[in-house]
């Protein structure tokens, strides 16, 4: 996997797929888990009512009221609830506010939001206040033990949150508890528990519609308290806060959780999809170049009405929203009440990023702690920079695209076009302290289709323009509202040549996660990358093949109908008939997608090269190399290293072989290390980034090693190759710790710097898969074949290579 992405913010379907983990994207929408007693015993959503203000109300404001069914006071200090869109996609986020005090035994707690237009009866006095914009028919509330916004958008992963203490979804919320959300809520009804505040775990069940009954810590109802709001005496005349006043010097907002009046600025851009909001500028800038003097106008699930050009003011909250777990945060105004005074005017000029205004460091060294309070310095690093232009308008002209356009309608260029480039167009990632600072996003502010399918080495020609936006997938980014001409290079897929008759053909690939529901496509498109383009080696190691019927959690962990159906593929796609090797782990072990059972295999062709078969070998049972007077031979084959070690926790157990070619033994083992999920991105806001994943790594690669050097053990001369999906890179500590004491070679460091990549990962391409060899295969002929990372059309995201070896007698 590459860096670690955490959740948010962008305008994809859910649940964007963890690459190289072996986790497929998918949303499930099932229940949380089952059940609490009834009553429940802590603090509960007693009810939600979304209406307040809107057509029909009586109500003012939105509100949430909790309860507390327990004999002992229920303390809220570092609470909050939250509120998520009742259908969200990826683009989804969750709003917060936080909560004080406690709720008496058998109280009630009242959190008032947003106020709409209408209504004529206040709330009582609320026990804690928040600007959400619920809706009035469908959403989900939680009450969450902390402040953070949850990430989660579907109701499994927020059912494996120890966060979330209670949730309702209503309307037709997808994220909700059991059953379904409760029914019935409109501009005149909330949802409620009844007095028993029976919490069963079944939103349809536990709560049902009627007028809405908001009661207070004091036990007051409407006409108890609360006053209406007090009128802007001058809605016409800007306010005294300005926009680099709400940005501050530092990431987080001096002005955070406060609310601003009449914030003056001109609209430059407006999002309707996603995270809907817009955002505003003030053309009168101060001298400090480290306040921005953008920022995002948050409006919610409404669509704003201004346009592009209006002169505004604006009055709302001041919020900072972290998009993921370790993320840098977007500085906001969220709950906002504009007054537009003229529209059709001038924009701002904007900020142009190019080779000579984006700093060549990256970010300030913090040996690992935050950033976040740092006063900013945006002539010397590249997050410096876009922070201190954090929403405001920028362009760049005629950038080289580094990153082909995904499957959500983003594409990655580079600014910098003489940044570490590779001989295809790319931009290689060559060490942590180089990240590539003139890598940048670009989304379309429109509809998505508005970005074109592009290619590395591709061209965005002409200028294009956006305002900067930061997101948890890449970090800073840009929102276009002009998008230049792509100018096609003609990349063209890779063709490695045949191996010759006495040259042995070992390639890897990452087949991402394959199994026989995918579609026929996909199975001819790898086959093809088989055949024609790594030339039908005599022996692929292939990580992420999936049991036969693939996320399906019954228990299944075979795979011979998806290696049936795939060898079918390469025979129909002129290549020989494989045969194939490899160990059933054993079900729900060894990480990936759940259900999925990824595991590595080995096809070979019987034609070219023998496999030697050991029985003994399975799931449990660890291979050994075994002494004898011929040499190294394998105790079983295939089998598995060390498969009880806490180095394979949750993850692949590497696949061990012993083949014959021309007479001579060859030990082939297959691995797919552990992912980077956990791991902080490149842009978090801990600098530089805890890589955490990379502990169990470096304990697989000593297993690995240990193993390596006990076939040497056992015949010096030992024909041994290591390849597969190591997650990680040829500079990491994960390789040294594999070729430690010089037993292993990793050929990716044969290749000059500007080569050294399999993988397209933010921009980066990136090294993932290796190929290494003992020290007797001293003749080989090295190959990293791109066929798949460097485009937008991919058969997977990983690219194959191959080696071609001569083994001595051979």
């Amino acid at each position: 996997m590459p860096i670690a992405r955490p959740s948010r913010h962008r305008n994809r379907a859910a649940a964007l797929a963890l690459i190289s983990t072996g986790i497929a994207a998918s949303v499930v929408l099932t229940g949380l888990p089952a059940a609490h007693a009834t009553p429940s015993s802590q603090a509960v959503v007693a009810e939600v009512y979304g209406g307040g203000g809107n057509s029909g109300a009586t109500l003012t404001n939105d509100f949430v009221e909790l309860a507390n069914a327990g004999s002992a006071a229920y303390d809220l200090a570092g609470y909050s609830v939250q509120y998520l869109p009742g259908s969200p996609s990826a683009a989804s986020k969750w709003q917060a506010t936080a909560l004080t005090g406690a709720i008496a035994p058998g109280g009630r707690y009242l959190v008032s939001e947003s106020a709409g237009t209408g209504g004529t009866t206040p709330l009582p006095a609320a026990d804690a206040s928040g600007s959400i914009a619920m809706s009035g028919t469908s959403g989900t509330i939680a009450l969450v033990n902390g402040t953070t916004p949850l990430t989660c958008i579907t109701a499994a992963d927020c059912a494996a949150d120890p966060r979330v203490v209670d949730l309702v979804g209503f309307g037709t919320a997808v994220v909700r508890e059991g059953s379904g959300p409760a029914t019935g809520a409109s501009n005149t009804a909330s949802v409620a528990r009844g007095a028993s505040l029976a919490d069963t775990d079944d939103n349809a069940a536990d709560l049902t519609a009627g007028a809405p009954t908001p009661v207070n810590a004091a036990g007051q109802t409407p006409g108890g308290g609360g006053t209406d709001p007090t009128p802007d005496p001058e809605p016409t005349e800007p306010g005294t806060t300005r926009i680099h006043d709400i940005q501050g010097t530092t990431r987080v907002s001096p002005l955070k959780g406060q609310t601003v009046t009449r914030v003056p600025g001109i609209v430059t851009g407006v999002r309707t999809t996603g995270s809907k909001g817009y955002w505003i500028q003030d053309p009168e800038a101060d001298a400090d170049a480290r306040t921005s003097e953008g920022v995002f106008v948050y409006t919610g699930s409404v669509t704003p009405t201004v346009a592009v050009g209006d002169k505004v003011l604006v009055t709302g909250k001041v919020s900072e929203y972290y998009p993921g777990t370790g993320s840098q945060s977007v500085t906001e105004v969220t709950a906002p009440t504009t007054a537009v005074l003229s529209a059709g005017n001038a924009l701002p000029a904007p900020v142009t990023l190019d080779a000579a205004t984006v700093p060549a460091a990256y970010a300030p060294d913090a040996a690992g702690g935050s950033i976040e309070g740092l006063p900013l310095d945006p002539a010397r690093y590249a997050l410096d920079f876009y922070e201190a232009h954090e929403g405001e308008l920028a362009r760049f002209s005629d950038a080289r695209v580094v990153g082909g356009t995904t499957q959500y309608h983003e594409v990655w260029v580079t600014v910098k076009p003489d940044e570490n480039p590779t001989r295809r167009g790319g931009t290689v990632y060559g060490s942590y302290d180089q990240p590539n600072t003139g890598r940048i996003k670009v989304m379309s502010i429109g509809a998505g289709a508005d970005v074109p399918a592009a290619d590395v080495g591709d061209r965005l020609a002409g200028t294009t323009t956006g305002a900067i936006d930061y997101d948890g997938f890449g970090g800073y980014n840009l929102q276009a509202t002009q998008l230049g001409t792509l100018v096609d290079k003609g990349l063209e897929r890779e063709v490695t040549r045949k191996q010759k008759g006495g040259e042995l053909a070992v390639a890897t690939y990452n087949v991402e996660n394959l199994d026989p529901t995918d579609p026929a496509d996909k199975f001819a498109r790898l086959a093809d990358g088989v055949v024609t383009h790594l030339s039908s080696p005599d022996i692929v190691a292939l990580e992420e093949i999936q049991d036969d019927n693939g996320a399906a959690d019954d228990g299944t962990v075979a795979a011979g109908q998806t290696l049936q159906k795939f060898t079918d593929a390469i025979v129909a796609a002129g290549g020989p008939r494989y045969s194939w090797r490899s160990v059933d782990p054993t079900d729900g072990t060894d990480g990936g997608e759940p259900g999925g059972n990824i595991r590595q295999v080995f096809l070979f062709n019987p034609h070219r090269v023998q496999f030697t078969d050991r029985a003994g070998g399975d799931a449990t049972t660890a291979v050994k190399a075994v002494k004898t007077r011929k040499g190294a031979e394998l105790s079983v084959s295939p089998g598995r290293i060390n498969p009880g070690s806490e180095a394979w926790n949750a993850s692949r157990k590497p696949l061990v072989g012993e083949f014959r070619f021309h007479g001579k033994p060859v030990f082939v083992i297959a691995n797919h290390f552990n992912s980077k999920g956990g791991d902080q991105p490149l842009h978090s806001v801990n600098q530089q980034p805890v890589r955490s994943s990379e502990t169990q790594r470096k304990l697989q690669a000593t297993e690995v090693n240990t193993f390596v050097k006990s076939l040497l053990a056992a015949d010096r001369d030992a024909n041994v190759v290591v390849l597969g999906d190591l997650n990680d890179y040829e500079f990491s500590g994960t390789v040294s710790t594999l070729t430690s004491g010089g037993v292993l070679k990793d050929l990716l460091t044969t290749l000059p710097k500007s080569e050294r990549y399999t993988y397209v990962y933010e921009g980066n391409s990136q090294s993932l898969d290796h190929i290494l060899l003992s020290p007797a295969l001293r003749r080989f002929d090295y190959d990293v074949v791109h066929i798949n990372a460097e485009f937008a059309d991919q058969a997977s995201d990983h690219d194959p290579q191959i080696v071609r070896i001569k083994p001595d007698g051979c």
